[in-house]
């Protein structure tokens, strides 16, 4: 059958008319089913966005309704004004990233669960105002909950703590917490807590603390952290001031951290046993840049950068129990010789890695140490040290060796010293240069305990 050109033109405009009829009502289905996937509107409970009300009473039903079915609830981008706020099991509260913010009014917290399991919280803005807090809560505080969920959410000026966990097991994620008066995420006790891609800055004396009541496991990882601009308030010898800190918990993973400008460390394990601290970029720190301290057994420094603190890596306390370590691959420069205040004034300070028992130092880069590049042992707290294979530029000695009576064994052999102002290899009492360069050949032949070769001196 001939078809005339104006039929056919017709024909056709009027099948693109019929397909672009039915096309929006395909693309209007998704967008229906995405907007009830969100959960129950807030709004349907008379949640009212920008009162000046205390909602608190409103929001709780809400709360309450919507965990008895774990359903969802929704929240709409607003400002609302509520505080102590319970979260019951199957709570799950949503809201708009960056758009639907809940202000403090009154309460030890803002958001509190105790006992739930599958309490989540989402894109919500939890603002304390800098209302003050009791001593140990958070804005928001989970205690003894399973299965639990933080995510995309911005926690701020809170009076106290950000985030409290006690005994919790879930996830702590991609979450902003800024301007909190003291820590901004403390765990307690945790049964596998994970803690990733979140952004701090602006904590009063503590990043992120990973604590137990009790030395034991823990397993809790903290991954791919930002943190900034952690302060010391509350003064102190290093209980303050560091972006991370690791207390009593065991099996720990602190990896690929961005950490800048804090007044102590930024990672310190603190009786933390088999600790890894892995590939964290540290910068600009008042003092240990990486410490595993006092009655750890176990700890791997490894692939770290750290650039500007008074000592690049501490592996100490031999005499209270702190032992067995592997320090590789870890790029340290520019350490300054002065430690913060509050720190005792006899303590070492421009040093890239000091170690004292059990361990092996290699494959290290430092570069700018002005009081030693590494130094092992201190005093008779020396026993079983390697170190080999090292690189150490420009420090005042290259590698400290603690030759008092009563110092163990060590292997100081491979390494490659350049620009060592004061000695490539010296023997110490505590800090009293007590030797030559045992560099030399035959110069460390009076010290049994010690085995030097192959190192290249220039």
């Amino acid at each position: 059958m001939d078809l005339d050109r104006r039929h056919l033109l017709a024909l056709t405009a009027a099948t693109a008319g019929a397909a672009a009829a039915v096309a929006p009502a395909r693309a209007a289905a998704p967008a229906a089913s995405s907007i009830s996937a969100l959960g129950v509107d807030a709004g349907q409970f008379g949640l009212r966005p920008g009162s000046s009300d205390d909602q608190s009473r409103t929001l709780q039903r809400a709360i309450d309704e919507t965990a008895r079915t774990r359903t969802p609830l929704a929240i709409a981008p607003g400002v609302y004004r509520a505080g102590n706020l319970q979260l019951p099991a199957g709570a799950h509260l949503i809201g708009a990233r960056g758009a639907t913010r809940l202000v403090l009014t009154e309460g030890p917290s803002l958001i509190a669960a105790a006992g739930a399991d599958h309490v989540t919280l989402s894109g919500l803005v939890l603002d304390g105002g800098r209302r003050p807090l009791p001593e140990r809560r958070g804005l928001v505080r989970l205690e003894s909950c399973q299965s639990i969920k933080v995510a995309d959410c911005e926690i701020q000026g809170s009076g106290r703590n950000g985030v409290v966990c006690i005994a919790v097991d879930g996830e702590l994620v991609d979450t902003a917490i800024t301007e909190t008066t003291d820590v901004a995420i403390h765990a307690l006790d945790a049964r596998g807590l994970t803690i990733a891609r979140n952004r701090i800055n602006g904590a009063g004396n503590n990043g992120i603390l990973v604590w137990r009541s009790e030395a034991g496991d823990d397993g809790t990882l903290i991954a791919d952290n930002r943190i900034e601009a952690v302060l010391a308030r509350a003064g102190g010898s290093g209980q303050n001031g560091n972006a991370i800190n690791v207390f009593r918990a065991a099996n720990v993973i602190v990896q690929g951290n961005r950490i800048r400008g804090c007044a102590f460390s930024g990672v310190r394990g603190n009786a933390a046993s088999n600790l890894q601290v892995v590939a964290n970029n540290v910068t600009d720190v008042g003092e240990v840049a990486l410490y595993a301290e006092f009655g750890f057994e176990g700890a791997v420094i490894a692939n770290n950068v750290v650039d500007g603190a008074a000592l690049g890596v501490a592996v100490t306390n031999f005499k209270q129990g702190g032992r067995f370590a592997v320090v590789q691959g870890n790029v340290i420069r520019n350490l300054v010789p002065r430690r913060p205040a509050g720190t005792d004034p006899n303590d070492g300070a421009g040093i890239g890695i000091g170690v004292e028992a059990d361990s092996s130092v290699t494959g290290n880069v430092i570069e700018n140490a002005p009081s030693a590049g590494i130094t092992l042992g201190f005093g008779q707290y020396l026993r079983d040290v390697t170190v080999t294979g090292n690189v150490v530029r420009t420090a005042g000695v290259g590698i400290a060796v603690s030759v008092t009576p009563g110092a163990g064994a060590a292997v100081i052999a491979n390494n490659l010293i350049a620009d060592a102002a004061r000695g490539a290899i010296v023997g110490m009492e505590f800090r009293k240069a007590v030797t030559g360069d045992l560099a030399k050949d035959g110069a460390a032949t009076r010290y049994a305990q010690l085995a030097i070769s192959g190192n290249r001196v220039r």
